[in-house]
């Protein structure tokens, strides 16, 4: 499915504003909870970075021990 900017900034600016109902391009969602909200969110964020071509960047931690 493609996704725009324009609804991953209303579904942010949703989640920001702690409502649960998103409007954007002529269209009207509610979302059952903050958590199904953010779950769009997370994956329309996934599918951006693919479709551009970018990756998160990724961390790793040194662990020392002396024994």
């Amino acid at each position: 499915m493609t996704w725009t900017q324009t609804e991953l900034d209303a579904l942010k600016r949703a989640y920001a504003s702690g409502t649960l109902r998103v409007s954007y391009d002529g269209k009207l969602v509610e979302y059952g909870s903050e958590a199904d909200l953010l779950r769009r969110i997370r994956v329309i964020e996934r599918e951006v970075q693919a479709s551009s071509g970018s990756s998160r960047p990724s961390h790793s931690y040194a662990a020392f021990s002396k024994g």
